[in-house]
């Protein structure tokens, strides 16, 4: 296979999957570990991706955004990170808890792992999200009023009227993208004072952001970037990031990947 040949098809598998691994390349391609980082060296020179440690995301423009009917229910492959960054975030739940779980794909895959020996409460602007919870009789599920959007989210006045009347113990959010400069962003202003009074709303709130989210930005700010509490984020994330985020006092916990 030509070099060209190769770094078409990876850029392909990156535009599909969000994120490359060197070894993932080594292993598909059947080229030495070292040349996989050089491929990815090159196509970041050529302006074609953005290196992370140990591979690669697309370099999107700030306007990107996911189909409008695009639910979690709709991934045919989940990302291992996405689910490690879930697994992780359920830990920081306690009996009798009320939480608020964001409704984009990673608190849907929190909704997997969630605690089972004890009662707690879930408050959520997902009918997905909500569907997956009716099944567990130990945890009370409180679903926000309002207008529902085409991806399964309940937004508008009536829901944040609502979350102003709850307080949350922990509150799990995620957006579009996230940098210390610009802070939590999104793609619609009409989230932005949905997510504020989320956050107003809870004692502790913890950023779920995988690596292809932080040091970037989206059209819309919806809260500094210290507004969190704690971002969970995963190995793919460069370590001048991490830096960054610390030194305005935001704790950073990296999920450590897990090789079969």
């Amino acid at each position: 296979m030509l070099i060209e040949e190769r770094h078409q098809k990876i850029l392909s598998i990156l535009n599909e999957n969000l994120s490359i691994r060197a070894r993932e390349i080594s292993e598909l391609f059947h080229v030495g570990f070292d040349t996989a980082r050089r491929d990815l060296r090159i196509l970041e020179e050529q302006g074609k991706l953005k290196r992370t440690h140990g591979g690669a995301i697309p370099l999107f423009n700030v306007g990107f955004r996911a189909p409008k009917e695009y639910t979690p229910k709709d991934i045919k492959k989940i990302k291992t990170h996405y689910m490690a960054i879930a697994k992780k975030a359920v830990e920081y739940i306690s009996e009798n808890d009320v939480v608020f779980i964001t409704g984009a794909s990673v608190g849907y895959f929190m909704c997997q792992h969630l605690p089972k020996n004890f009662e707690f409460t879930v408050v959520t602007n997902s009918i997905i999200i909500a569907e997956e919870l009716r099944h567990f009789s130990h945890i009370n599920t409180i679903v926000l009023g309002g207008m529902m959007k085409t991806k399964g989210h309940i937004t508008g006045h009536f829901a944040e009227e609502m979350i102003k009347s709850l307080r949350f113990d922990v509150a799990f959010v995620t957006a579009a993208a996230y940098s210390v400069e610009f802070g939590m962003s999104i793609q619609s202003s009409e989230g932005v004072s949905l997510r504020k009074a989320v956050i107003e709303s809870s004692k502790k709130t913890i950023g779920l952001f995988p690596h292809e989210k932080i040091g970037r930005d989206s059209i819309m700010k919806s809260c500094p970037s210290n507004a969190l509490h704690i971002i969970i984020t995963d190995w793919g994330t460069q370590k001048s990031e991490i830096k960054k985020i610390e030194e305005i006092g935001v704790e950073t916990v990296i999920v450590e990947e897990r090789l079969s």
